[in-house]
């Protein structure tokens, strides 16, 4: 499958019709996962996908087709249906020599390396454990960890392959506490690019204590109020907001088609002055990141706002030739099955020059929502809703009662536009963040430094 004549083979056949561009994506992939309820392990799965997709590319449109049959007459088949886009233009011709192999860096820290079982089994009882220690209110506790290796070859015909080995390690955990009146829910996952060491120094006691938190805070919290007020949103997972409410629209394929807010706005003012956004695909370890993105272009540091100005968007190799400019390494897929779409990988605002507590001191009534637990968005109008999952009351500069039911209403470039402030705290939500774009599911990162937002509709069952 990854040998450079049958690949070479494999780009003739599928430019025999004509075309601009083609690549091959080969893909490996082994995936074990680990599931505890009710103090038992109640599921543990291994599977493995192997698969190749194949493209061919001729001015807008795109032909594809995949096959998990790897003989050489399945596959010559699946280009034959991928050449099927292409007509009236000439056969390209790419050479066995033309093919060569590009050196990467590495992203991941160590070697994917697999485990006796019996470790995976330890990690989600000592979590357990510590959830239900940590309160006598705790009744029931969810954890699921999994360890994945994705290989990729990558060849396309501009005379390019690479080879990634990827590993993708999650742990998560889902806190219930009750007092039999009420219920309150907590969750705390970490993980990243790395193996399953990385949870000998991030234990599992460390994160079910803190979903345990999470889930005893909300069983005690207040109904949320309802009305217009001040918001301050939480380092690091708070960037859930900014992937949703701004990220999806700064995707190319959105803009090159015009449905998109911000489509056409490059050099604009999208943002206050304080509102800085990245997309990083190179940075270490983090879940969204990677070696190479799935078209085998080298992830990068992509400044997609720069002090509330659009400087561009997140670009796939064909939606970047159509709009005139170069990739920016954000070409994804979710497996063999599916064709690449330009999509985030870790996106974040770098820190300002608040800290915290003078955030909190300036606000006269407000929600400080330290966490999201899911929420949706409307591309074309940029309106979205959240689901506060820890959130707290800010009354005269002090946070005092913690609020449950809340959500937030509102358009991502509207809330941009009333960010007064920027804490100096920002980091990366190791959460188990899966993004959904056109059917596709991939690990993306999320982050940002503490945001206070001048106003915000808030949800509530209490009103005042």
């Amino acid at each position: 499958m990854v040998d450079a004549a049958f690949l070479a083979r494999l780009l003739n056949r599928a430019l025999a019709r004509g075309g601009d561009f083609a690549d091959v994506f080969c893909e490996r992939r082994s995936t074990l996962s680990y599931r505890l309820q009710e103090g038992q392990i109640h599921e543990a799965s291994f599977g493995v996908t192997l698969g190749v997709g194949i493209r061919v590319v001729v001015g807008e449109s795109a032909g594809y087709a995949c096959s998990d049959d790897v003989r050489e007459d399945a596959l010559m088949r699946a280009a034959d249906a991928a050449s099927l886009v292409a007509h009236d233009t000439p056969a390209r011709v790419v050479a066995v020599a033309e093919l060569q192999p590009q050196a990467i860096g590495s992203l991941y820290a160590g070697e994917h390396a697999e485990e006796d079982p019996a470790r995976y089994v330890a990690l989600l009882e000592r979590a357990d454990i510590a959830a239900r220690r940590y309160d006598p209110s705790v009744v029931a506790v969810n954890a699921q960890v999994s360890d994945e290796l994705q290989e990729v070859w990558i060849a396309s015909s501009d005379g390019k392959v690479v080879l990634d080995r990827r590993p993708l390690v999650t742990l998560g955990i889902q806190v219930v506490a009750s007092d039999k009146r009420e219920r309150g829910s907590g969750y705390a996952g970490d993980g990243g690019r790395t193996s399953l060491r990385y949870f000998d120094e991030h234990t599992p006691e460390t994160l079910a204590s803190d979903a345990a938190r999470i889930a005893t805070v909300n069983l005690r919290a207040s109904p949320a109020p309802a009305g217009e007020m001040e918001m301050i949103v939480g380092a690091g997972g708070g960037g859930v907001l900014l992937h949703e409410a701004v990220g999806h629209g700064l995707e190319s394929d959105f803009n090159r088609r015009g449905t998109s807010l911000y489509s056409g706005r490059v050099g604009e003012r999208v943002a206050s002055r304080l509102v800085t956004i990245y997309d990083d695909g190179n940075l270490s370890e983090e879940r969204g990141s990677l070696n190479v993105d799935d078209e085998g272009i080298a992830g990068q540091h992509n400044v997609l706002v720069h002090e509330g100005v659009l400087q561009g968007y997140m670009q796939d190799r064909l939606n970047a030739r159509l709009m005139g400019t170069a990739s920016t390494g954000s070409g994804r897929r979710q497996s063999f099955r599916f064709a690449p779409q330009p999509r985030m990988c870790n996106t974040y605002m770098p820190s300002g020059d608040s800290s915290v507590e003078d955030i909190i001191a300036s606000t006269r009534r407000g929600l400080y929502a330290k966490s999201f637990a899911g929420g949706q968005v409307e591309i074309s109008k940029g309106d979205f809703v959240f689901m506060v999952g820890e959130g707290y009351l800010v009354e005269d500069g002090k946070v005092t009662v913690p609020v449950r039911n809340a959500t937030i209403v509102g358009n991502g470039p509207e809330i941009m536009m009333k960010v007064v402030a920027v804490g100096n705290d920002s980091r990366l939500a190791r959460r188990h963040y899966t993004c959904g774009k056109g059917g596709q599911y991939v690990p993306v990162g999320v982050g940002m430094p503490t945001v206070k937002i001048s106003s915000i509709t808030v949800g509530g069952t209490q009103h005042g």
